[in-house]
Parts: C-alpha cells; structure tokens; sequence
C-alpha cells in the first residue's frame, strides 16, 4: 500500500509527463472548486468569494482618472453623485475584463451608494459586479462604471439577490476561466 501511495505522489507531483500534468491540474481545479473555495466562502460570508471579470462594464480604460470624469459625470449626476464622492469609492477606478474580485458578504444595512456589488439576476447567467448607485428599502439600483446607461435588470434588485461586495482586485487572475470560457463558446 506504502509504495502504491509513492507511485501516484511521484507522478502526479514529479513525473513531467503531460499525463501527469492533466492530472494535477485536475487534482487542484477539483480541490479549489469543491473545497478552497466553500472554505473560504463561508469564512468571507458570501457564496461567491473570487470571481472572474468576464465583461468590460466597470472598465475605465486607459483614461486616468480625471479625464474618466470629465466624460463620465453626466451619468452619475442624474444619482446626485459628484466628483468628490466618486473618489471616495472603493475601486474608484473600476477594474478590467479578466481581473478577479474577492467579495465578502454584508448585511444590506451596511451598503452603501457607492459600494460594487456581485448579483445574481435572471438576465443573464453569470453574476454581475456593478457599483451601486442608489438605495431603497430593501433593494439597490447599479451601473457599470463603463456604460452610459443602466440596464433594465439594474433597477431594484432585491436585497436577496445580493451575492457579496467586492474588495479586492487582483488584476489578471480572472483570464484562466475567461480564456477557458473564450475557448468554449469557440467549439
């Protein structure tokens, strides 16, 4: 039994084969989606822990800020929301298509304008990561910092469709699954 437990160690983690390679990567993939991620997900309180930014609505492109502003205020003035504020934002300056967001849960009391959001919607199957933009009982309205306008599904979302508030950015580490699903919808 001893050197049958060997065997497999040496091949998944020594042997350069390619064999070798695809079972390790299945290995990590099936341990990262089945346990890392639960784990860590109930630690942060949110189903969704990490995702990867699959779309480029709060992308603010290669504008720095200032001049992002000077194209995007009129959109954010209709919410009474002014420069000064916009900067006070957390991720103020967006994020891009295949960056990965790590979100924590929060009690729909402690939103606020400004906050991003992860959201499930029956629009579309992918959750959203949008910037909140106005509060009411029990429900917030969002918009992607890089559109013009909000879509339909934007308006009242429902505290229960809330999935988690993003915090951090690590930029680039969203385009394995972006990439993986770029190759899919290829086939």
């Amino acid at each position: 039994m001893k050197k049958t437990w060997k065997e497999i160690w040496h091949f998944l983690w020594k042997d350069d084969s390619w064999e070798s390679l695809i079972a390790s990567a299945a290995i990590v993939l099936v341990v990262g989606k089945f346990i890392i991620l639960p784990v860590l997900g109930f630690i942060l309180g949110t189903q969704l822990p990490v995702v990867a930014v699959v779309s480029s609505s709060m992308d603010h492109g290669v504008l720095d800020f200032d001049q992002w502003w000077e194209q995007n205020q009129e959109h954010y003035r209709t919410f009474e929301i002014d420069k000064t504020e916009f900067q006070e934002f957390p991720l103020n300056n967006g994020f891009k298509k295949g960056d990965a967001i790590a979100a924590i849960g929060k009690d729909f009391e402690d939103l606020k304008v400004g906050d991003i959001i992860m959201f499930k919607t029956s629009a579309r199957s992918e959750p959203i990561i949008h910037r909140i933009v106005e509060i009411g009982d029990n429900w917030v309205s969002t918009k992607g910092d890089n559109n013009i306008n909000q879509f339909s599904f934007e308006y009242r979302i429902p505290s229960e469709n809330i999935l988690g508030v993003a915090k951090v950015r690590a930029p680039l580490l969203g385009w394995v699954k972006v990439g993986f699903l770029q190759l899919i919808n290829k086939l």
